[in-house]
């Protein structure tokens, strides 16, 4: 079985060109076989975008994949932001190389498995959980999360009820204090929460 969260040199390529469409703004992402979301922005990543407030500062993309929410936040926000996505999955980062030059952004792209190759801190840190890639993995992603944020820096994710919202935000709230913690959105089975360091 291949996830999209490990790196799999020996996959077939079979890529494609996917549009979106976020604030009047149009994008046209490159996918390919072995990356998540391969057939275009997913519905968790576009509510995700929807409702993140306006973003300014250093901005991580972690589990950047093909590269939608990094390219997004560098076009939308220009030179307020600075945008440094990651991923552990090569072909991940090969496509969202292609992808900002072809959305015309700048972003720095890093090779890491979670947090291993990341040694700056951000005021935003974004994440569309790899949930398959169970518990331990993701909430190692949190507590490391919180200690590359700058002081007053948010870390912000979209995750599914039915993949346990509650619990994760459980988890967070302990890491962070549950005073330091908001809910942007809660419907059709979907949390995306906000967290503040």
């Amino acid at each position: 079985m291949n996830h999209y969260f490990k790196s799999n040199e020996n996959l077939k390529h079979k890529e494609r060109e996917t549009d979106y469409i976020f604030k009047f703004t149009k994008f046209n992402f490159i996918t390919d076989i072995g990356v998540f979301s391969k057939n275009g922005v997913d519905f968790a990543t576009n509510i995700l975008l929807e409702n993140l407030p306006e973003l300014s500062g250093q901005t991580l993309d972690i589990g950047c994949g093909y590269g939608c929410i990094g390219i997004i936040l560098a076009k939308i926000y220009g030179k307020n932001i600075k945008v440094t996505m990651s991923d552990v999955n090569m072909r991940a980062l090969e496509l969202a190389e292609k992808n900002v030059k072809k959305n015309g952004v700048s972003a720095d792209i890093i090779k890491s498995d979670g947090f291993d190759n990341i040694r700056d801190n951000f005021d935003n840190i974004i994440l569309n959980p790899p949930i398959h890639a169970g518990k331990a993995v993701i909430y190692k992603i949190y507590e490391e999360a919180y200690n590359h944020l700058n002081p007053g820096g948010r870390f912000f994710i979209v995750i599914q009820k039915k993949h346990g919202a509650l619990s994760h935000k459980a988890k967070l709230e302990e890491i962070f204090g549950g005073e330091n913690c908001s809910v942007l959105y809660s419907k059709k089975g979907f949390c995306v929460f906000e967290f503040r360091r």
